[in-house]
């Protein structure tokens, strides 16, 4: 190794430290917020799992538990999941909240890398003096833009060079999305399992046997399940059969662990969707949610809801395995874990933390202005807590506004997330279509 490459490393060793500084300093006021809430308040559904986990080691019954007042949560995930909190029962609250508040950071990181692999590894190079044209946009040509989409696509196109700085905005970006401070709020897991698809899904060489990370988030949280009918309809057989193997695996265990907690999730409190909490709360973002709060009749509503998952699970589904044909792995990723949200009886806010993979899919290689400007609509669409403006909105009651109005924009992130399907869908095959090959870029051009 010559000794300008030594140099050029040990820079990139000291920007990592210093971005990794940043991105501390950048969410520290979230964390401390959340984590000096009342006790009661405080990582609520953290402290389900962590009580599940107790309640085992005490020999109790996981299903028929409540957590304390005021919140008196049930454990509502499989049996393996309580097995696996054992570990958080055996720290102490305050050790707990950390150690899980730290996971979720770790694997919003992994999650970034993995999403936004493409513009975060690309070669240091810029599309100054690129036709516009080529990139999807008018017929001037880039050199001498000033505008904001020049300045964000020269950031973008530093590649490498510039990785650890532009990891760092993405960190923080998507730390600040309503879906992911609600992780740090309740401390939930879905950025978790979202961290293992993505990885399983498009790591390109995997140390594990593909589809082991699938099998384990589907086991803890049967959403991921969607991702065993994506593998079926691109035919991934390899990687359906382990994901397959390790959901029934990590199902049936805990049948010879604990047998009456097995038996009494899979065959009672599965059926029970009021366990999850209030159906028609404004947090349901599933399509089912919506359609509870129009309070039609139940009989209506459980025909229209099958429909509409019938339709929507069909455009999603063929939509991602025609994504995953155009070797565009994480949008098909984002597609599959959209429907886990919009398919799913019920899906809370913090459920669309797949927004992370969303973002990563527009944004691609970062070449294409038109593609950044719909990412960062869509990012500060789900940074605002939209759905309940709509609550407010339906309070004002206002005549014929509110109660209209307000239930349209109380079903944002739902709607949102029906909008983004299409987006990832049928716009953004059309935006790589236009999208300039890599060939047509300098290799190496100054900022």
């Amino acid at each position: 190794m010559t000794g300008g490459e030594t140099s050029v490393r040990r820079r990139q060793w000291w920007a990592w430290a210093v971005a990794a500084v940043v991105v501390a300093w950048a969410v520290a006021p979230l964390v401390l917020h959340w984590l000096t809430n009342p006790d009661d308040q405080r990582l609520v559904d953290l402290d389900v799992y962590r009580t599940g986990g107790q309640v085992l080691l005490d020999g109790g019954d996981v299903y028929k538990y409540f957590t304390p007042a005021p919140q008196l949560l049930p454990f509502t995930y499989p049996p393996v999941a309580a097995m696996l909190a054992v570990a958080l029962a055996e720290m102490s609250w305050g050790t707990a909240q950390w150690v899980w508040t730290a996971g979720i950071f770790v694997t919003l990181a992994v999650t970034v890398g993995f999403a936004f692999r493409d513009v975060l590894t690309r070669p240091y190079g810029s599309t100054r003096g690129v036709p516009i044209e080529q990139t999807g946009g008018g017929d001037v040509t880039a050199r001498g833009s000033t505008g904001f989409p020049e300045v964000l696509r020269r950031v973008l196109t530093g590649g490498t060079r510039h990785a650890p700085w532009l990891f760092a905005f993405l960190m923080v970006a998507c730390t600040y999305l309503m879906p992911i401070r609600d992780q740090v709020r309740f401390g939930q897991v879905d950025i978790m399992l979202v961290a293992l698809c993505l990885a399983d899904c498009v790591a390109r060489r995997p140390w594990w046997p593909r589809g082991f990370l699938i099998g384990l988030a589907t086991a803890v949280k049967l959403t991921p399940g969607v991702f065993l009918v994506y593998l079926l309809i691109t035919r991934q057989w390899r990687t359906l059969f382990m994901a397959s193997f390790v959901t029934a695996l990590l199902t049936l265990l805990p049948f010879a662990v604990i047998p009456r907690d097995a038996a009494g999730f899979w065959f009672s409190a599965l059926f029970d969707p009021n366990r999850l909490g209030s159906n028609a709360g404004t947090t349901n973002q599933s399509i089912r949610g919506m359609l509870i709060r129009l309070y039609m009749n139940d009989t209506l509503t459980a025909v229209l809801w099958v429909a509409l998952v019938a339709v929507v699970g069909w455009y999603g589904f063929r939509a991602a395995r025609d994504a995953y044909r155009a070797g565009d792995h994480v949008a098909a990723v984002a597609l599959v874990g959209l429907m886990a949200v919009l398919l799913s009886p019920v899906a809370w806010i913090h459920h669309l933390a797949w927004v992370v993979v969303v973002l990563g899919a527009l944004v691609g290689d970062g070449r294409d202005p038109v593609r950044l400007r719909v990412a960062a609509g869509v990012w500060l669409y789900y940074v605002l807590p939209i759905p309940w403006w709509g609550v407010a909105l339906k309070a004002a009651e206002i005549p014929v506004l509110s109660p209209v109005l307000g239930k349209i924009v109380q079903n944002a992130f739902g709607l949102g997330a029906l909008a983004l399907v299409w987006l990832l869908a049928s716009w953004l095959p059309k935006r790589r279509a236009v999208q300039p090959s890599p060939g047509a870029l300098p290799a190496h051009y100054p900022l």
